[in-house]
């Protein structure tokens, strides 16, 4: 398929494991390499040739709409207000039912992740490999091994078909969800506008095996704890210098 003009970022959250940094302003304007986080994100999706942007916003939005107002660049932006939070699944159903995310496969990202591209643009490796003939989701994972702040026991398996397996209850799997992925509306058919996780659909999708996914092939971060900038910080200066302390 095309890759994608239309893209979901995922802002609404209130960045409490953040605090004290996210006292006075949304996580995706704190900096990494001295820009916002957003910025990175925006990045890869302008590469991608993403042309609209829905964003869903809460905590300090207008912070986040003022900075986005003078971004510049051909990324034209729309934003959803929640006057009460309606986490993953439950913004993107909302803008599916709004109509504002289209008829076609859309990117959905988590504000959260930063990632740089391998090769290749991993936006579009994503969508050279999203079929909608045989899925509704396609989604992008991260190796445990190689992520650089807590993993738990990870998310997924991955079988030989590309198609994630469910983490049992006492297993360790080597993949994350690295919090970016492409839905189709359809993957949202039924779903009330209500506050509600990714993962029920995900789960739903992998019984119809209708999901797939890929590993990415470049670095990756998450944002989650106000350590996590300074070893992101510090993983990418290494790259770019060899720096080993």
């Amino acid at each position: 398929m095309n890759t994608p003009k239309i893209a979901m970022l995922l802002a609404a959250g209130p960045g409490t494991r953040m605090r004290p940094l996210t006292a006075d302003k949304p996580k995706t304007l704190l900096h990494l390499q001295g820009r916002p986080l957003i910025d990175h994100i925006l990045d890869r999706l302008e590469e991608a040739g993403v042309e609209r942007v829905v964003i869903n916003t809460h905590w300090q939005a207008e912070r986040l709409e003022a900075h986005l107002a003078e971004r510049g660049g051909r990324l034209n932006f729309v934003f959803r207000p929640e006057a009460e939070l309606l986490d993953t699944g439950g913004a993107v159903a909302s803008a599916v039912a709004a109509g504002a995310l289209g008829e076609d496969p859309f990117f959905v990202v988590n504000s959260d992740v930063i990632w740089f591209n391998g090769p290749s643009s991993t936006l579009v490796r994503l969508a050279e490999a999203h079929d909608p003939a045989v899925a509704d989701a396609t989604l992008l994972f991260h190796r445990t091994y190689q992520i650089y702040t807590e993993v738990g026991r990870g998310d997924f398996g991955l079988d030989e078909w590309g198609v994630p397996k469910l983490r049992g209850e006492n297993q360790v799997v080597p993949y994350v969800f690295a919090g970016v992925q492409i839905l189709a509306p359809a993957a949202l058919a039924g779903r009330p506008v209500e506050s509600f996780g990714m993962y029920g659909v995900w789960a739903d999708l992998i019984l119809r095996r209708r999901i797939r996914a890929i590993v990415h092939d470049g670095l990756w971060f998450h944002m989650s704890r106000p350590e996590d900038i300074d070893i992101a910080a510090e993983a990418l200066v290494a790259r770019l210098t060899g720096a080993t302390t």
